[in-house]
């Protein structure tokens, strides 16, 4: 599977409409944030008030709540921003196929600690095709900006640090 995902022509003409479909899911999110002035700080203070919990009651990740509370609250403000931006410019970058294996990385991590807040939502089907661009790799923005600018990075931007030599 993994490697029809990678190598596969047809495979990468259906992530290329998987990807353009989240990507303008992501965009239309973040774009919606952006315009309109979003604040974190209630859902993040929903998140600490009504933490997610076990069947016994206990609390589930704990870890995940005191991060919340104490480094996360207190930045509000950085934290709204860089939700909005995030998620509109993830959008972007599923949409036009450039650095999708980054962007689709993030929206991963954006999916996930939305879960962790206990907003199960879209995130689950999210992740789950998110996994199929992740294992596809370059394939699944072969159909797009990636196509010149993966290699552009390739021969420029790794090239030259494995020709600094050492004296």
């Amino acid at each position: 599977m993994v490697k029809f995902l990678r190598n596969n022509k047809i495979a990468s003409i259906i992530l290329a409409i998987i990807r353009v479909y989240f990507g303008f899911e992501w965009a239309i999110s973040g774009w919606g944030k952006i315009t309109s002035g979003f604040s974190a700080s209630g859902m993040l203070m929903g998140v600490i008030k009504n933490p997610v919990k076990g069947p016994e009651g206990n609390v589930l990740y704990p870890w995940f709540n005191g991060m919340i509370q104490h480094m996360v609250l207190p930045n509000s403000g950085a934290v709204s921003f860089m939700v909005a931006w995030g998620e509109f410019l993830v959008g972007l970058g599923l949409i036009f196929g450039c650095l999708t294996t980054a962007a689709t990385f993030f929206a991963m991590m954006m999916n996930f600690s939305y879960m962790l807040a206990g907003t199960v939502s879209v995130n689950p089907e999210y992740i789950f095709f998110e996994m199929f661009i992740i294992f596809a790799g370059f394939n699944a923005g072969k159909i797009g900006l990636d196509y010149w600018v993966i290699p552009w990075i390739r021969t420029h931007i790794f090239k030259q640090k494995s020709e600094v030599k050492l004296n």
